[in-house]
């Protein structure tokens, strides 16, 4: 068993199942499966399992959110993760890149112990080296308030808030740019039915790049002001 007292199976399902429902909806048994890459039989005896230990709520053909306990064991095993990512990459000197599938194989390990220690090293930090906010202790955690690079209107003047960790390739790509939380720019001008983006770098005379329709939408920003004209 884990610290936190879960399999290391049930902690990937419970941060698996907070992640879809941060829409808003309940989480769907096949997106589950997929995001988990495992039979959809499984995941229905996962999900009684769960149910079960009052970790998550499921209704047959509607879906599964997680209850006030769930919900805090997910953020439980999100800040472990996300702590061992900074740490990794702050300490160890890993590249963005590759700190998200080291976490993946420390997160169900790591003793709350080891985790609080690490905080306290780095200095309590608020976001991962992807941007996306660490919950606190307590079982809080930030609301980021940031659109996807694909509702940005040209002339926008947006910082880079948040990335998907989800594809090595890609961030290897994005730090090829120099895009990086943190980094401002300025969106150009865009194609329709879903074409490329053409952004420049605040602060770096000729450093513009054209950025996918797919990309664009794992690239999350916060609204400086508009500079058309």
């Amino acid at each position: 068993m884990q610290p936190s007292g879960l399999t290391p199976s049930a902690e990937d399902y419970l941060k698996t199942i907070y992640k879809l429902g941060l829409d808003g909806n309940p989480a769907q048994t096949s997106a589950i499966a997929e995001r988990l890459r495992v039979a959809p039989p499984s995941v229905s005896g996962m999900l009684k399992r769960l149910a079960e230990s009052g970790l998550v709520e499921h209704v047959p053909y509607h879906g599964v959110t997680l209850t006030r306990v769930g919900h805090r064991a997910a953020l439980h095993v999100i800040r472990r993760h996300r702590v061992l990512e900074t740490y990794l990459a702050t300490k160890l000197g890993y590249d963005w890149d590759s700190v998200h599938e080291e976490a993946e194989r420390l997160e169900h390990a790591a003793s709350d112990e080891l985790i609080e220690r690490m905080v306290m090293a780095l200095g309590n930090p608020q976001y991962h080296p992807h941007g996306a906010p660490i919950p606190t202790k307590d079982g809080t955690v930030e609301t980021p308030e940031c659109v996807p690079l694909t509702d940005i209107g040209v002339g926008e003047l947006v910082e880079l808030k948040m990335v998907s960790d989800k594809n090595p390739e890609r961030l290897r790509f994005l730090s090829s740019l120099e895009l990086k939380p943190g980094v401002s720019f300025k969106v150009l001008s865009r194609q329709a039915f879903q074409g490329p983006i053409n952004i420049k770098i605040a602060g770096t005379p000729g450093r513009e790049h054209v950025i996918g329709y797919d990309l664009a939408r794992s690239l999350f920003c916060d609204v400086l002001g508009n500079t058309a004209g």
